[in-house]
């Protein structure tokens, strides 16, 4: 199976994130002074895109060391906190800008293993993007037949948006966030077409620190 790539482009005909290698050509080819690299780690696609070209190498550098170091803080630090359901799902999202790059995970609490992680999109927000996470873990979860395992948010508004059926977003639609669109249509539809048995439950950030699905970008 071939190791999944992205593709930065900086400069070219529309500059953005590109997980195929022929959409990436298409920006780039015959473009004057076009700016691409391919990156084997999402995350370091994304934070890359938003910075210089030449800071790739030390963006990859600096994101293995912190996620390094984020793990062993998060493994020692959770076991501290008996309030805290070790078997439950946390989920997050996270956007560059406002509209600007979408993605959203949900991990296992217990382990740090990340169940789901989807994005980035282009055009997105960042209550968007924590709502979907929210919809796509009682949908992974009903898949699964499991109607007991909690999910942790740390976002009112999401949580708010599950309980109301539906997202309230005034996203504006662009040519470029079509996919969000179609995956918020979906989730709308999923919660209004389904019972809610897991329990979502709120990450009490200021007690226990930053959700264990966060991105780590604040």
């Amino acid at each position: 199976m071939a190791k999944r790539k992205f593709y930065v482009v900086w400069a070219g005909r529309e500059p953005g994130i590109y997980e195929d290698w022929d959409d990436c050509l298409a920006q780039v080819d015959g473009f004057p002074g076009a700016k691409y690299k391919a990156f084997s780690d999402q995350t370091a696609a994304t934070i890359a895109f938003r910075g210089d070209p030449q800071d790739a190498a030390a963006i990859i550098e600096e994101i293995a060391r912190h996620n390094a170091d984020v793990a062993r803080e998060r493994s020692v630090s959770l076991v501290d906190i008996p309030e805290i359901n070790k078997d439950a799902i946390a989920v997050d999202g996270a956007c560059a800008g406002n509209p600007g790059l979408m993605e959203y995970r949900g991990v296992k609490i217990a382990t740090g293993e990340c169940l789901f992680h989807v994005g980035p999109f282009q055009d997105g927000t960042n209550n968007v993007a924590e709502y979907l996470a929210l919809v796509h873990a009682l949908a992974y979860l009903y898949q699964k037949g499991d109607r007991v395992t909690p999910i942790y948010s740390d976002s009112r508004t999401a949580r708010s948006w599950i309980r109301n059926k539906g997202q309230r977003s005034k996203l504006e639609h662009t040519s470029r966030n079509a996919p969000i669109f179609d995956l918020i249509r979906r989730a709308d539809t999923w919660i209004q077409t389904h019972t809610i048995e897991n329990p979502i439950l709120r990450w009490d950030t200021d007690r226990w620190g930053e959700i264990p699905a966060d991105f780590g970008r604040k």
